[in-house]
């Protein structure tokens, strides 16, 4: 590997909670098998279905996982921000990937061929610890999934994912619209469709929690959005 590769990987490691808490061999010996792949917005990264055969970590941009159903309804299960991994829970149970991966942006990810890694899962207990703690986060992800979208109305839903990305802007709090959050993609997101989330926001904004702009959400009333959310 190159030495400029090399310091790119030290450094997406050293912002991963996951990698740093490796034995420093441990990561050498990943960062000599890890290989880096570039993929522009609209890209699929693997497909439903497909043999898990990497694991993947995010170094820049934004990637969705999602399953479609027969008539074309899709289900947002995961939108991943670096220094993510992803593609590891297939990998751990040597089975397919469970759902199809496309790029959000342009993204640059490092893939680990899944054989190689579960090797050295079986020679690391820092690493075995590190992937079992990985998957009981993904498994705690898709509890709260299930009850999010069978016992919450879409409004409470949305609510609590405005305030998962709120943050300040001068004497404002917003929450920021990246390129690609489209109301289409926001209806993913939160397992709706877009006329049902149209609806949604404009009954936050009218009960005055919120200003929807164009390229950002102005919370009013943080309070009472965190109420409306049910926090």
């Amino acid at each position: 590997m190159q030495r400029d590769e090399n310091e790119r990987l030290v450094s997406l490691f050293s912002r991963s909670d996951f990698f740093t808490g490796l034995p420093e061999h441990t990561r050498q010996r990943i960062i000599a098998i890890a290989k880096p792949r570039h993929f522009q917005v609209g890209q699929v990264i693997y497909l439903e279905g497909e043999p898990a055969d990497n694991v993947y970590i995010l170094e820049n941009g934004w990637v969705k996982a999602s399953r479609m159903s027969r008539k074309g309804r899709e289900q947002g299960m995961l939108f991943l921000r670096p220094p993510e991994v992803f593609g590891d829970i297939a990998a751990m149970t040597n089975e397919v990937y469970p759902a199809t991966t496309t790029a959000l942006e342009d993204v640059d990810v490092w893939l680990i061929p899944s054989v190689e890694l579960l090797r050295l899962v079986g020679e690391s207990r820092e690493l075995a610890l590190a992937m079992i703690r990985r998957l009981s986060y993904r498994v705690m992800h898709y509890i709260e999934m299930v009850g999010e979208l069978s016992l919450k109305p879409v409004e409470t839903r949305l609510a609590g994912s405005l305030l998962q990305h709120v943050e300040p802007d001068g004497e404002q709090l917003i929450v920021p619209r990246r390129q690609w959050a489209t109301l289409d993609e926001m209806a993913v997101r939160l397992g709706t469709v877009r006329n049902v989330l149209s609806r949604a926001l404009r009954v936050l904004e009218e009960e005055g929690y919120i200003r929807v702009d164009k390229r950002y959400i102005v919370v009013l009333d943080l309070e009472g959005l965190a109420h409306r959310a049910e926090v």
